[in-house]
């Protein structure tokens, strides 16, 4: 099998993988995207629900990978519909992809001076400062979780229950390619089975686990009863794409914990393996599945689609992609992004001199007017919203 480069040189550069030797996909642009009425992107609604935080940590070193040992973290936000009603809610589980784990500003400052110097010792010695898990002491880690409350918010709004779950310890550890993807999945399935056994009985790991995510005193959840673990829907960011995928795959959902049923993907920007040789390993042909990329993004290819296509090429579930003009990779992650003020945020888009205010991927020669970071949130967040609502709920008419 072959591995992504996982040298110092590699780790630096975007994740733009080589493109697959397939038949190019068609990509969707929406109407409204295309001018017309801002009504094609925002779904009709039952009215918003008010909504509550809540976070849990179980550890930073919960439990640690197979083969390499390294220690990865239980921890997760939770948003919900304050009132929850009697009814199971379907539960939605957020994964986000590969970035710095460390909020090291002097790190930060150093590996940019390396960079320039093309000092790539010291590149690397302050690379680790960077990724490393657990953060060193009096540092704190960079909430990757959290760069999709905004999401988290919108769909517990429509009566979600939707976990944005943390994999700092995976972004911070050797392994790469599939293997990475397998990791990712695994950590999605040891959330699930912590879920489903608060869901079922009221206990396990997740009991008294709650915080208050604005102050972070402990708070009382009752949610036996109240999470449907038979309708779940996950949505992978980057490397989390390919780690949804693998989970969600045919040959991938006996590892699925019991009574859970995985019945959406969305694939956000989705950072695959394209050098895998074992790609029926993300093939996905009975879970409806969606993958959504900015035309701006500077981190993956046109290969996402592609690769999503081949590994759903026989799916009797559904497959949707959709490109967004003037979108680019960070900006659907709030942490990532440069108005968080946050370690290693930035604008991956290229741009042109002669052309202000336009964008377009490396290499590319198709500008579009550059989303701001609310926008592209915006237009991202209503297709999310879209899909789940036409496979987790009763939205058809999506």
């Amino acid at each position: 099998m072959k591995h992504a480069d996982t040298s110092t040189a590699a780790r630096r550069r975007p994740l733009r993988a080589r493109a697959l030797t397939a038949s190019a996909a068609a990509l969707v642009v929406p109407q409204a995207l295309a001018g017309g009425p801002a009504a094609a992107v925002t779904p009709a609604a039952q009215g918003p629900r008010g909504v509550t935080s809540v976070t849990y940590d179980l550890g930073d070193q919960a439990y640690r990978l197979p083969g390499t040992g390294e220690p990865v973290e239980i921890a997760g936000t939770v948003h919900y519909p304050t009132d929850l009603g009697t009814a199971p809610r379907p539960l939605v589980v957020q994964l986000h992809g590969w970035h710095e784990t460390c909020a090291d500003r002097a790190a930060e400052e150093a590996r940019s001076a390396a960079e320039r110097a093309e000092d790539w010792e010291a590149f690397a010695a302050a690379s680790a400062k960077l990724f490393s898990w657990p953060c060193a002491p009096g540092t704190r880690p960079i909430a990757n979780d959290r760069g999709y409350d905004y999401l988290g918010e919108q769909l517990a709004r429509r009566g979600f229950v939707v976990v944005s779950i943390r994999a700092n310890g995976i972004n911070a550890s050797s392994v790469w390619g599939d293997e990475n993807a397998s990791a990712r999945a695994d950590l999605v399935n040891r959330h699930l089975a912590l879920w489903q056994q608060l869901s079922a009985s009221g206990r396990g790991g997740l009991a008294g686990a709650f915080r208050d995510a604005a102050t972070g005193k402990p708070r009382h959840v009752d949610l036996r009863h109240r999470v449907d673990l038979n309708n779940v829907g996950t949505m992978g960011h980057s490397r989390g794409g390919a780690g949804v995928t693998w989970q969600a795959a045919d040959r991938h959902e006996d590892q699925w914990p019991t009574g859970v049923k995985v019945r959406a993907v969305l694939a956000l920007a989705p950072a695959y393996n394209v050098m895998t040789e074992d790609t029926a390993a993300y093939e996905t042909t009975k879970t409806p599945m969606a993958v959504l990329r900015g035309t701006c993004d500077g981190q993956v290819g046109r290969e996402a689609f592609s690769f999503a296509a081949d590994a759903t090429a026989r799916s009797t579930a559904g497959f949707h992609r959709l490109a967004i003009p003037g979108a680019n990779h960070n900006y659907f992650n709030t942490e990532w992004s440069p108005r968080s003020g946050e370690v290693a945020a930035r604008d991956d888009a290229a741009h042109d001199a002669d052309r202000p205010g336009l964008c377009t991927e490396p290499g590319g020669s198709a500008y579009a007017p550059q989303l701001t970071e609310a926008d592209q949130r915006r237009v991202g967040a209503a297709y999310a919203e879209a899909f789940f609502r036409r496979y987790l709920g009763d939205g058809r008419r999506f």
